[in-house]
């Protein structure tokens, strides 16, 4: 049978270093390793600029004086690095599948589904494993995360006019502070795990950020309530504090995640909607109304990543029990939700201090944590955790909501 012809390139009087690269790359890139190209020019010194490109390259070449003609001989580097390229190369999926398993650190920053040259510098992240850190749903929650975020400078009106008593001002001033410290932890958590992201994982890389700005923008807009009319932010406690620094020792973004949007953010989403119930004032309202949103859908990923990863790995409940059970026993001798905000949470649900009007608040509040632990248990059973099971550890959740 007779050979195949040697495909053949004219350059014709475009020299390599104006662009006759482009033409050889490409008819190259049709060749398998060990194939030939026959390549034809006349520009001056086109041999000689293509002889310095094939050895940088590792390509063989040989010319032909009689006939005028360099013979390229594809080298086993570079497979598949040029435009229009068909190669086995490092491929690492399928861009808008699923993605692997275990990403290499020799994909580096590559886009999924992008071939990766060899000698490429490997790039080495602590989260690259699907199993530890992917949801079924990252894609779309992401989108839902990108179409929703807002403006605080418009989707709130700050100018909106309302007088509130001393009592109930201060009483807002606070609940503020209890929030913003809240959602610093919620932001710097799930940002320390950002940067160990392999980006082959990129909805959940995508996800986290919007996350992150969704707690960037609750902070600003929980500020500028409790400064807005003249106050400074109120009290801290050290039992707050400590709560929240139980967050930043999770020992790893699962059970970070656990702690953090299944069972903190989760109870928040309640006391978001309990504080647009009993807002004092339209601003206040508003917050709630569009943090609790954004909260929701953070417990949603929290869900489906713990759901994922328990259905690859049903033995990891066992680490988000003893999660629950360390944490409690941390914060055994601790204080737990401080009495100002408490009390400050009556007094917005009661809008007065007459015994009547504190005797509903009290019982709104009581509900308020009923139903936190209404949602806790619910969520535990999702991640199936029988129901005397999700009770106990709802129970031992920390006394600071988040």
């Amino acid at each position: 049978m007779a050979a195949s012809p040697i495909p053949t390139i004219d350059i014709e009087s475009l020299g390599l270093d104006q662009g006759a690269l482009l033409l050889i790359r490409r008819a190259l890139a049709e060749r398998p390793v060990g194939g030939e190209l026959r390549v034809r020019g006349n520009s001056p010194d086109w041999r000689m600029h293509l002889e310095a490109w094939c050895r940088s390259q590792g390509h063989v070449l040989h010319f032909d004086a009689a006939q005028e003609e360099a013979f390229v001989t594809r080298g086993p580097h570079a497979e598949g690095r040029w435009l229009g390229a068909q190669s086995t190369g490092f491929a690492q999926g399928d861009a808008d599948g699923a993605p692997a398993e275990d990403a290499a650190p020799g994909w580096g920053l590559a886009a999924r589904g992008a071939t990766v040259e060899a000698g490429s510098p490997p790039f080495f992240f602590a989260l690259h494993r699907r199993d530890e850190l992917w949801a079924e749903t990252a894609g779309e929650l992401y989108r839902q995360a990108a179409a929703a975020q807002w403006d605080p400078a418009t989707a709130i009106d700050w100018d909106a006019p309302f007088e509130l008593p001393s009592a109930v001002e201060a009483a807002v001033v606070q609940v503020m502070t209890y929030l913003i410290e809240n959602e610093n932890a919620a932001l710097l958590v799930p940002a320390r795990h950002l940067g160990q992201i392999h980006p082959h994982f990129r909805e959940v890389l995508q996800l986290l950020a919007l996350q992150c700005a969704d707690e960037a923008r609750h902070v600003e807009v929980f500020t500028r309530r409790a400064t807005l009319r003249g106050h400074q932010p109120a009290l801290s406690t050290a039992g707050g504090q400590a709560s929240l620094r139980t967050l930043f020792d999770a020992p790893d973004f699962s059970i970070a995640t656990f702690l953090l949007a299944v069972l903190g953010e989760g109870s928040f989403v309640n006391l978001l909607n309990f504080l647009h119930a009993h807002a004092p004032d339209p601003v206040t309202r508003q917050i709630a109304r569009l943090a609790a949103r954004d909260e929701a859908r953070h417990v949603a990923f929290g869900m489906a990543h713990l759901e994922y990863r328990l259905s690859v790995q049903p033995d990891y409940q066992v680490r988000l029990r003893n999660a629950i059970e360390l944490r409690y026993d941390t914060l055994a001798g601790t204080a737990g939700l401080n009495e100002e905000v408490f009390d400050s949470l009556v007094l917005l649900a009661a809008g007065e201090l007459s015994p009547s009007a504190v005797a509903r608040g009290h019982a709104a509040v009581q509900q308020l944590q009923r139903d936190m632990a209404a949602g806790r248990r619910a969520r535990l059973a999702r991640l199936g955790f029988d129901r005397d099971e999700a009770q106990r550890l709802s129970e031992l959740h920390t006394r600071n909501f988040m």
